[in-house]
């Protein structure tokens, strides 16, 4: 299901600079949009739109664009004229080939006074007896219904007979509404029938299948495989089978008749989107070989002969090997421990298989093994090997000589004590000085 989205908005603004809220044309035709929605709330100020050839089974969501001035809705799934009041500018619409059975609902328009052109061909209301007299009468604003010019001639002829159009009208509305009614009936029942034979098919298959690579999904051990590594011969059978029933089934699809009625225009969408999923799901044959001459585990993908390598990526694991095409994962579990540095991948020229082939660890490849010679051990090289290591002396440093100063006595350390409390040097005069006089009256010091 198509849906509009603000990324979609944006990719479709790039003539505004992927700005938005300022945007005044929007084009989002081919979308398989089925719901209209977040336009009024995103782009208030859209002047054009474009939703041709679309799956939009509604008119919604648009009131508040009020500077709307162009609306195309051609294409479409919409089967009633509705929500457009608010949209004050409206110039044309655009309504073509859809599945408006309603005519009476051309009224709800008629508070769009500046609304000049208006295209209903294609419609089932179309083809209704008095079909344009009544819709030139209800919208007298109109100057042009469906291509063509609305004379004033005409229109005094349709306002005349409006009364007698208008009741004819609606007996066909009534008739068609109860055609519409089975319509809808008969494609609940077939879509039923077609989802129990979906189960059913399903329960019949069970859990068996073909052993393809699925790339979608984890792939189970090498030792889960080895079942399809041995007989790869029923296994494509099945899968050349499995695909000749899809061709049958598609060719049944597009030859079976059917309406043309909403309904059917999303049944033949969803048939193409499984379609378009089955193409998108890569399915790719794979065999895994223990190489044991050489010393390696190969692992041979059925990779598309054209296609470019810039689309794979492998990635090798001690374990595991991982190979990305076109961004889906294959990965597979290896049976033994591999080098992933000496690992190497390439493609065949002739069939495009991708080739990987992983060295076991613990091991080396023959081609590339290097031959050494080997020492032999005999009881006396023992012997002189023990001798040695006994005579081997180590290097000791005498305590008294060594040179490494010693960092803890550089500094001598003193005993401070505080400066009033450390007593000055005495000075004991001595008798023999010439100057000296013993006065007694002056005390000793102490």
């Amino acid at each position: 299901m198509g849906r509009i989205t603000e990324d979609l908005i944006r990719r479709n603004a790039e003539h505004n600079d992927c700005v938005i809220f300022s945007l005044e044309e929007l084009s989002l035709h081919q979308q398989e949009i089925e719901r209209l929605e977040h336009i009024d709330k995103w782009c208030r100020d859209l002047k054009i739109l474009y939703l041709q050839n679309n799956l939009i089974g509604k008119i919604e969501n648009v009131s508040k664009l009020k500077k709307l001035e162009y609306l195309n809705l051609a294409l479409n799934n919409i089967e009633k004229i509705e929500n457009l009041e608010g949209c004050e500018g409206l110039t044309k619409l655009d309504l073509t080939v859809n599945f408006i059975g309603e005519l009476s609902s051309v009224k709800t328009l008629q508070g769009n006074i500046h609304l000049k052109e208006l295209f209903l061909m294609g419609n089932p209301c179309a083809d209704f007896d008095g079909y344009r007299q009544f819709v030139v009468a209800t919208l007298q604003q109109l100057k042009w219904l469906d291509g063509k010019e609305i004379e004033r001639s005409e229109r005094i002829q349709a306002l005349q007979n409006l009364p007698v159009v208008e009741q004819r009208i609606r007996e066909q509305e009534k008739a068609y509404c109860l055609k519409r009614a089975k319509d809808k009936e008969e494609a609940q029942r077939k879509l039923e029938e077609e989802e129990s034979k979906g189960e059913m098919g399903r329960s019949h298959t069970g859990s068996g299948g073909h052993w393809h690579a699925d790339l979608s999904a984890t792939l189970p051990s090498f030792e889960e495989s080895k079942d399809y590594i041995q007989a790869p011969e029923i296994e494509e059978g099945q899968c050349k089978g499995k695909e000749f029933d899809d061709r049958e089934d598609d060719l049944e699809f597009w030859n079976k008749p059917s309406l043309y009625t909403p309904e059917s225009r999303l049944e033949t969408l969803r048939h193409m989107e499984k379609q378009r999923r089955d193409q998108e799901r890569l399915r790719l044959d794979f065999t895994l070989k223990d190489d044991e001459k050489r010393n390696q585990i190969v692992l041979d993908l059925a990779v598309y002969r054209y296609m470019d390598t810039s689309l794979i990526d492998v990635d090798v694991q001690p374990t595991y090997v991982r190979v990305m095409v076109k961004g889906k994962p294959f990965q597979l579990i290896l049976p033994a421990e591999v080098k992933p540095d000496s690992s190497f991948a390439k493609r065949s020229q002739t069939t495009g298989h991708l080739v990987v082939c992983m060295p076991k660890v613990g091991e080396v490849i023959i081609g590339c093994q290097r031959t050494s010679k080997p020492v032999k051990s005999t009881p006396d090289s023992s012997k002189e090997q023990t001798s040695k290591s006994q005579q081997m002396e180590r290097l000791e440093v005498d305590p008294s000589k060594r040179s490494i100063p010693d960092v803890a006595n550089i500094v001598q350390e003193k005993k401070h004590m505080p400066r009033r409390v450390c007593a000055e040097p005495k000075i004991i005069p001595s008798e023999e000085d010439p100057d000296f006089e013993d006065n007694p009256e002056v005390p000793p010091l102490i």
